[in-house]
């Protein structure tokens, strides 16, 4: 199989040297990967060259500028278009993913049931054994959606909200990745990993890309909505996450206020009321 990937990277290179290296021990097939940095420090930057010099398969851009999740994964998939027409099936995602050396044999196995799909959300599952997918079945309450508009509202807030949501879990957690075994068309895959196919760019050129990062689950699903698709989740694929991973060199207030800007993109679009 001819597969791509294209994740970004921003100071934390050597979560991208293994997911790339457990990614082409995947014997027998044809790989190519683009890593996209978003602006990492020199030291980090050294560590991509290294990888570039020795994994063929490898192309790294860097960037001057740290343009985020989904539109610095844009610049790689532009990249990859480019210089491999012949691929049809690109991985994009973060870069704290491991690939088993088994998984593009199950991503070839399992193509042919997605010919009417254009994104697949595979079984994301992270270290500790969680399950993330399928991360929001068919809708989100109108209950969730108020706490979001208050978390949102003020720094101080959000935190209590959260120290709250992680002591009850029970009663903040949705229960959609229980149902991590069936295969199904879902409102929203988990924004870490998707299989991109021959249908998505027949379609579109790029991902949609509203926001430096955060809710991109939300962003794809609309831009498949906006065809009559949905993401299809399918668990006979599966990648490691190392959840945060991405995320734990920013501190925690830069990552409310990333996700504060990118929620209130999507409440032009997501309505609590009317």
């Amino acid at each position: 199989m001819k597969l791509g990937y294209v994740c970004t990277n921003y100071n934390n290179s050597h979560f991208t040297v293994s997911a790339a290296r457990s990614l082409v021990a995947n014997d027998g097939h044809d790989v190519a990967i683009v890593v996209v940095d978003n602006a990492s420090e020199p030291a980090e930057r050294q560590i991509l060259n290294d990888l570039e010099k020795h994994l063929a398969q490898v192309q790294v851009i860097f960037s001057s500028d740290n343009v985020g999740y989904f539109s610095g994964l844009n610049l790689g998939i532009d990249l990859l278009r480019q210089t491999r027409p012949d691929i049809d099936w690109m991985v994009v995602g973060n870069n704290d993913l491991e690939f088993a050396s088994d998984f593009i044999d199950r991503l070839a196995a399992s193509a042919p049931r997605w010919v009417g799909h254009s994104v697949i959300s595979p079984d994301v599952v992270t270290v500790d054994g969680e399950h993330q997918n399928p991360h929001v079945i068919s809708s989100i309450s109108r209950v969730r959606e108020i706490f979001y508009d208050l978390y949102y509202a003020n720094y101080e807030l959000g935190m209590l909200i959260q120290k709250l949501a992680m002591r009850f879990r029970r009663l903040s957690d949705r229960d959609d990745e229980a149902q991590w075994q069936t295969a199904q068309p879902i409102y929203q895959g988990h924004g870490s990993c998707y299989l991109l196919g021959p249908r998505f760019f027949a379609q579109f050129e790029r991902l949609w890309a509203p926001t430096f990062m955060m809710s991109e689950e939300y962003f794809l699903a609309k831009q498949l909505s906006d065809v009559g698709e949905q993401v299809y989740y399918d668990p006979a694929v599966q990648v490691i996450h190392h959840w945060h991973a991405s995320l734990a060199t920013l501190p925690n207030r830069r990552r409310w206020e990333l996700a504060r800007d990118a929620h209130r993109e999507y409440r032009k679009y997501v309505k609590v009321f009317g």
